[in-house]
This record gives C-alpha cells, structure tokens and sequence, in this order.
C-alpha cells in the first residue's frame, strides 16, 4: 500500500527504510539487554575496527554534527567503554580510544550485529545487493558534493 503512494519517490523510500533498520536494530538491542543504543555501538564498532581516532574523523563518517558525536562519546566514556588521550599535537585535541570493557562489550554485539544485517538482506541475492549498494553509493556522491554539512 505505502509502497504504491511513495512510488518513485526513492529518497522517501530510503528514509523510510532507514527508519525501518533503525527500529529494528534499536528494539534488538533493548531486547537483548545491551547497555548501548545502536547509534553508540556505531561508534565503539569504529573505534574497534579502525583503533584510535578524532572526534572530527568519527562525526565526517557518521554524517554526525559536533554536538551529537560530543554527546555520544560522553555516554561511551562515562560507561568506560572508552577514553580520550590527549594528543600531542594541540591542547584540546583528544584521540578517542577502546578501552577493555568497550572491546569486550563490542565484542559481545558483534554477533547480533551480523544477525541484524543477515535479517535485512534475507530476501535479497547477491546481485541485487551489489546493485543495490552501487546504486546508494553513486547517490551518495552526488548529494554528499551538494550537501554543505556543518560537521
């Protein structure tokens, strides 16, 4: 039915959809008692994966202003799951670090991570997914250009 209304409306359809995983993957979450919002363990998840960064570095890949990413790594300090270094460089520049517990409790997710993402992509073949995803990136693009983010 919404399908039909929203027909050739993409952007209404991807925001949508986003809205869709967002609450998917947030109601997991409560219901497996994770102590984390899946928008914290984005965060924590890049940290894991890529080790120490900026706070700038972490808002220019999630699209997340200064505030919101400020906000979250507060809660993900405050919880010890990470901590900010000093950087050598500046007096008020910080390296936003894993600690320990952040490794294991990413580690503890990890797998409903994969879960979730196996759940979205259930019905859906790998060439359609490749396309898919080709299709978003070149969207991406060409809006990410146009788009002057205040970040």
């Amino acid at each position: 039915m919404y399908k039909d209304i929203l027909h050739g409306r993409f952007g209404s359809m991807i925001f949508m959809t986003g809205v869709l995983i967002r609450g998917l993957s947030s109601q997991t979450f409560a219901e497996k008692g994770f102590e984390i919002t899946p928008e914290q363990y984005l965060i924590l998840a890049l940290l894991v994966e890529n080790g120490a960064m900026y706070q700038r570095q972490l808002a220019e890949i999630t699209l997340k202003d200064r505030g919101n990413i400020a906000r979250i790594i507060k809660i993900l300090e405050d919880k010890e799951l990470i901590e900010k270094i000093p950087d050598s460089n500046g007096r008020r520049i910080y390296k936003i670090v894993v600690t320990e517990k952040g490794k294991a409790l990413s580690d503890k997710i990890f797998p409903t991570d994969i879960e979730l993402r196996e759940t979205i992509k259930k019905n859906i073949s790998e060439e359609e997914l490749n396309n898919t995803l080709n299709t978003l990136e070149k969207i991406y693009s060409t809006v990410r250009d146009k788009v002057k983010l205040q970040i």
